[in-house]
């Protein structure tokens, strides 16, 4: 039961508005994107899970000896309630409690690879000068994309593959743009490849690291980012589970679209160790020339 002394402050609301926005977030990620100390966000994040406004996924105890990193959090049915009172935000029909403990570690885990990469991504931003504009910005200025999606990078994609036409949803893991201090922006989507998807598959009507690149390829073609979201120019980066998988992806590439054709600076990859060795605008992503680049 909340305590008498606990009361929800405007801090508040917005730590389980980053929570609700980002499905599962560690508390240091919390911590960065609120801009609070990490033990002043301990304290609130501490008050609010007791009053049963968000939650700690018992999936975690599976992967973390208690103690050994920073806690998750996610939305609890009365958080979903206060922000639907607060913002109209319509969460309050979903069972929130029961979702967190029906999701998996996995699941759970590609979740928060995916934030670390944003929380990296934004400061390392803040750090050069420029801006970080999350998902949540770029909804808000585009009225073609609905902000009760739950995806709103979301495309449908129309690919041709031996002679045959393939409707496929590419779902990025994440979008954003850098607004440069020059006046400049440059515009990205992201995916965080946990090294489970193979690479090529025979039957093209299943998931495959190839196909996921036509797909990159064909919305560029077919001008859906622009439509959708505006973006004229974009890139597409990879973050995978090593060197090896990264030489994969650029092979597998390469047999589409060889370096210098239509497309093939589109994306950019690069391993796991390598980006968590560097500063993201400034780390060693490769093309599909096998050559290093950095983001700006």
């Amino acid at each position: 039961m909340e305590s008498p002394a606990f009361r929800v402050t405007e801090d508040d609301i917005a730590i389980i508005r980053q929570i609700a926005r980002h499905r599962f977030l560690r508390s240091n990620h919390i911590a960065a994107l609120v801009g609070r100390s990490i033990d002043r966000t301990n304290d609130r994040l501490c008050n609010l899970y007791h009053a049963g406004y968000i939650d700690r996924p018992r999936a975690q105890l599976d992967y973390y000896p208690a103690g050994s990193a920073p806690i998750t959090y996610a939305l609890a049915d009365r958080g979903a309630r206060l922000l639907c009172a607060h913002d109209g935000i319509d969460l309050a029909h979903i069972e929130w409690s029961r979702k967190n403990r029906e999701a998996g570690r996995p699941f759970i885990e590609h979740q928060l690879e995916i934030i670390d990469f944003q929380v990296a991504m934004q400061q390392a931003t803040e750090r050069a000068g420029h801006r970080f504009i999350d998902a949540g910005e770029i909804v808000a200025t585009r009225s073609s994309v609905s902000r009760n999606q739950p995806d709103p990078f979301a495309m449908r994609v129309a690919v041709t593959h031996d002679g045959r036409r393939h409707e496929i949803g590419l779902v990025p893991d994440l979008g954003f743009a850098l607004g440069l201090a020059s006046g400049a922006r440059r515009n990205f989507l992201v995916e965080i490849d946990r090294g489970s998807m193979p690479i090529t598959r025979s039957d093209f009507s299943q998931t495959s690291i190839e196909r996921k690149l036509r797909c990159y390829l064909a919305a560029n073609a077919a001008r859906l980012p622009e439509r959708q979201f505006g973006w004229k120019a974009f890139r597409v980066l990879t973050v995978t589970s090593d060197r090896h998988r990264v030489h994969s992806m650029i092979e597998a590439l390469r047999s589409i679209q060889p370096p210098g054709a239509a497309g093939s600076s589109l994306f950019l990859f690069i391993a796991r160790d390598d980006l968590r060795a560097s500063d993201p605008l400034a780390a060693p992503w490769r093309g599909a020339d096998g050559q290093t680049h950095a983001l700006l």
